[in-house]
């Protein structure tokens, strides 16, 4: 029997021991002799079975508080422990300290290079079998810690009893926990090198949480889930999203609708009610304001604490998310996520100064700490926190069928004084404010992504005037399908509030959007954003009494939607909300009984069908032959007309659109091709609450040349309204 030092069983009863494979477990003392030590404080006394023979044999207790041990004749014995506890309890059990590590060398190597895509199947907790016996599978990356453990339900939250294996300098840690299974709930138990910091972590790789206030996580099988949107997923792989039609649905789950106790809808409810809900308003995707796990409500999902878990506000089990992407997939609609790589709250139970060193984040708060929102900034520079995000990335679009990230913050990512005054943040090596090590990482995660899975789509919010978002990596650009159109957002929206008397001195805030259309794949967003904190809702952003801001809000829609780019619109703006969004209440559904506003619901879900049905608004959308001006300068009127043309150069759409309350009668407009031009929409129809101004169908064109043109045609455009005509052959 090998001497045991009382110091190392003394540091292991008091949760200090760092390498407890030293201790526990089987280790052979001779060629034919065994010595099996354990530590289970719950037992009065405890035998080790030899799985063999079926024999028992008792163990010596070297210490009242459960330490036991036992040498055996043989070799590479395989056991398990028999124990009766304090109160009388019969327990058998498997011995964690007997099975070999689970991580490889290869694993650890690539997860030190940055470079190990699927990180997500090992970091964590993965129920596993091994040597055929289950358990779950614990690791975590604590690199400054001098001992981990793992603490939950399967031990009574006994910081003592589970400490983990390191694997050598780079801050892996690992365990095998038999009978450990699917439910369990834990933390990690850290312990640093550095200021006796001791600290209870969520893992940072959970698959699932408590649902707050509690921080706990909960082991999940995410393979249990049978998908059935085989058919969605290789028209994704095959597709083209630059060429396609795309109206965006952006929504925020537990503010949509709520039930008759103003208690959040379930994943698996909504799945029916917002599926249903967004397939009959004809749009092609949702995306999503982050549902990745996070403390306070407040922050609608942008502080994230739990990366690789949905949030358990919306359902019980992490698989409930994935009925909700598969039921969108089958319904025909795509499922973009808010991602937020940019910075990450201090809560303490959290990834914030995780082994009591900023492991995560940058020490100097110069680079690491956000001014703006009081959070911490990764440190994209460390291979190992590169991996966290790139593999996170991947989580999503792999593990839960997601089909696009759109990226939270890029300007602050990409600026190293962003909302920082001089003195306040660190150049680069070059002396410059750009963020190289946050640059290479976007350009590497788009590069992954786009490799990895073929018709995702990434899209950017990025508010500056940053080359090459939307541009390839290899030339030079960060890779992202799309960007957000910010410069266009604010200027219509600036427009669209003045008085109509005044827009002729402002004709530009229309127009200059189209010069700058085609550097850039751009999305015209009017998100979330606009209409928080004081801003207000989007139709009473809108100038004139009630009749002008409907009409308003239904000319800014037609025009966003005939204007070349793909479409983001947030939630209750299609029912004409008079509130400002607010994340503690459901939208204002009520209000559909009010004929305006089931109008105005009316007028979107028809643009957005006749948006789908016209190659003409979506083929070229992002090629300078897509639009033409027929007029772009007819500011005295604050009329604007212009085409929209497929690949298809006969299959084109005439767009006239009056950004005043005085109708425009005999407006002659120079079309290309003579003939019957049909009116498809107007959206002064009297269905859609308007006084029914228009062209009786459609118009005739005239042998009469105009904007260049060799024919053209005399319309009525009604007030602060858009008519959209189609030339038929």
């Amino acid at each position: 029997m090998a001497e045991i030092h009382p110091d190392a069983i003394h540091s292991l009863l008091n949760a200090v021991h760092g390498a407890p494979f030293d201790l526990l477990g089987p280790h052979q003392v001779s060629e034919n002799q065994v010595s099996i030590r354990a530590f289970r404080p719950t037992a009065r006394n405890l035998a080790v079975v030899d799985e063999s023979s079926g024999e028992s044999h008792d163990m010596n207790c070297l210490h009242n508080e459960g330490f036991f041990e036992i040498t055996l004749n043989g070799q590479n014995l395989k056991y398990h422990y028999k124990a009766e506890t304090h109160e009388g309890k019969k327990e058998t059990f498997h011995d964690p300290y007997a099975f070999p590590p689970l991580f490889t060398d290869y694993d650890l190597y690539l997860f030190a290079e940055g470079r190990h895509l699927h990180i997500y199947e090992k970091m964590g907790a993965h129920l596993r079998e091994a040597n055929g016996v289950k358990g779950v599978n614990f690791s975590v990356w604590a690199p400054n810690a001098y001992r981990v453990g793992v603490i939950g339900s399967f031990n009574g939250w006994d910081t003592r009893v589970h400490p983990m294996r390191q694997h050598g300098a780079n801050g892996v840690w690992e365990l095998f926990i038999p009978e450990a299974k699917e439910g369990d709930i834990y933390k990690f138990d850290i312990r640093s090198r550095f200021r006796d910091y001791h600290v209870e972590k969520t893992d940072p790789y959970g698959y699932f949480s408590e649902k707050r206030p509690r921080t706990a996580s909960i082991v999940s099988n995410l393979d249990s889930y049978r998908w059935r949107d085989k058919k969605w997923m290789d028209a994704r792989a095959n597709s083209n999203p630059l060429t396609k039609p795309m109206s965006i649905y952006e929504v925020h789950l537990g503010s949509w609708r709520r039930n008759e106790n103003n208690e959040w809808l379930t994943y698996r409810e909504l799945a029916q009610e917002l599926v249903a809900y967004a397939k009959e308003m004809h749009y092609t995707h949702l995306e999503l304001l982050p549902i990745a796990e996070h403390p306070f409500d407040g922050s609608w999902g942008y502080q994230v604490t739990g990366y690789f878990a949905p949030t358990s506000r919306y359902g019980d089990k992490a698989v409930d998310f994935m009925y909700f992407v598969d039921l969108c997939h089958r319904n025909g609609i795509g499922v973009i996520l808010d991602w937020v790589p940019a910075h990450f709250p201090k809560d303490g139970h959290a990834l914030s100064y995780f082994d009591g060193t900023h492991v995560y984040e940058h020490s100097d708060y110069r680079q690491g700490e956000h001014p703006d929102w009081g959070t911490y900034i990764f440190n994209y520079g460390r291979n190992e926190v590169r991996n966290f995000l790139l593999s996170n990335a991947l989580f999503w679009l792999k593990k839960y069928h997601i089909d696009g990230l759109r990226v939270d913050a890029v300007s602050s990512m990409i600026y190293l004084d962003f909302s920082r005054k001089e003195g306040q943040w660190i150049p680069n090596k070059y002396g410059g404010r750009e963020n190289l090590e946050a640059i290479s990482f976007l350009q590497e995660f788009n590069a992954v992504v786009h490799s990895e899975c073929p018709g995702v789509i990434t899209i950017a919010e990025e508010s500056t005037a940053w080359p090459m978002v939307s541009r390839p990596t290899y030339l030079g650009g960060l890779g992202f399908t799309f960007k957000w159109n910010m410069g266009w957002m604010h200027d219509v929206l600036s427009y669209m509030s003045r008085n109509p008397i005044f827009r002729r001195f402002h004709h530009h805030e229309i127009t200059f959007s189209l010069m700058y259309a085609f550097s850039e794949n751009f999305v015209l967003s009017l998100s979330h954003d606009e209409v928080v904190h004081g801003k207000g809702s989007l139709v009473n952003k809108m100038s004139g009494d009630w009749w002008q801001k409907f009409a308003s809000l239904r000319l800014l829609y037609g025009h966003q939607y005939m204007h070349p780019g793909k479409k983001l619109n947030f939630m209750g703006s299609e029912i004409g909300q008079w509130n400002e969004w607010s994340e503690a209440r459901s939208l204002d559904w009520n209000l559909l009984n009010w004929a305006t506003h089931a109008k105005m619901q009316q007028w979107v879900k028809d643009v957005n069908q006749f948006y789908l049905e016209q190659p003409a608004l979506y083929e070229l959308d992002f090629d300078p032959r897509g639009f033409r001006w027929i007029e772009a300068n007819d500011s005295d009127q604050s009329v604007f007309t212009y085409m929209r043309f497929a690949e298809n150069p006969d299959d084109f759409l005439v767009v006239a659109c009056n950004f005043t309350p005085v109708p425009r009668h005999n407006y002659r407009v120079g079309v290309p091709r003579p003939g019957y031009y049909k009116e498809m929409l107007n959206s002064d129809a009297e269905t859609y609450g308007g006084g029914n101004v228009g062209n009786l169908g459609g118009v005739q064109t005239d042998p009469v040349a105009w904007h260049a043109h060799p024919q053209s045609l005399n319309l009525t455009i009604p007030p602060l309204g858009i008519v959209i005509l189609k030339w038929q052959k």
